[in-house]
Order: structure tokens, then sequence, then C-alpha cells
């Protein structure tokens, strides 16, 4: 653990974030979704239409983006004009709410008075990110 305060808290923010991603990761491998297709359905739930035109994903063959597009519509995920289906969405919420479940652990080490005081404390920091266009 680095012992700098900026540099410590660098380090403690990229392995929670790694955490969860592997977490993530760990779901979707679950809801036998690839990686295009996680795509795909990132695109949709940030409202994005087409999918296809994601930053992610419009620089690849459009042959690939038609077969992942296929393969969403036969497992009834998405309808035949790209958009979320019912099932589409409880697919991308089931991934979702399996990702925050698996992202709590270090969380829930905290006590409440500990994590009132993490909060509290990256409440300004997360106000700067923001006003300076993070999201």
């Amino acid at each position: 653990m680095p012992g700098d305060p900026v540099a410590r808290l660098w380090h403690s923010a990229t392995m929670l974030r790694e955490h969860r991603g592997d977490g993530h990761v760990a779901a979707l491998v679950c809801a036998r979704i690839g990686g295009t297709e996680a795509h795909v359905l990132s695109a949709l739930g940030h409202g994005i239409h087409p999918a296809e035109t994601f930053g992610r994903i419009h620089h690849l063959p459009e042959e690939r983006l038609a077969a992942v597009m296929a393969g969403l519509r036969e497992r009834g995920l998405i309808d035949a004009d790209g958009r979320f289906t019912e099932a589409g969405r409880a697919t991308r919420q089931r991934i979702e709410d399996v990702t925050d479940e698996l992202a709590a652990p270090p969380y829930e080490a905290l006590s409440p008075a500990e994590l009132d005081e993490l909060v509290t404390e990256l409440e300004p920091l997360t106000a700067r990110l923001v006003a300076a266009g993070s999201q």
C-alpha cells in the first residue's frame, strides 16, 4: 500500500474498481453474455440506438455486428428494431444486480460510521469530478 495519501487513494480506488469489474465479468459470463453483446446491452441501457453506433463497437465489421444482433434477437433479448425486449431489460437488470451484490463485501466490511466517513470524505472529490465532466 503506498504511503503517499494521494497514491494510496488512487491505489484503493483502482482496487475497488477492479474488484467491481471482475464481478461484472462474472455476472456476464453467468448470463452467457459475450463481450460485444455486453457492449450492445450497455449501449441500449444508456439509450443509444442503434446500438451498433456505440463508440466501443462501431468500428467492428458490419458482419460481426449483424451476427451479434441476430444472436441477441434469437435469444429474445432485443426485438426486430434492435431495442430491448422485456427479457432483455430483465437480463441486463439481473447482471447489474449481481454486479452490485458481488461488489458489496468491501463496503460491508466497514462499520456504519466508517462508511459514513468514507462518503463524507469523497463527496467533495466526487463533486469536482462531476463538475469537470466525469460520469
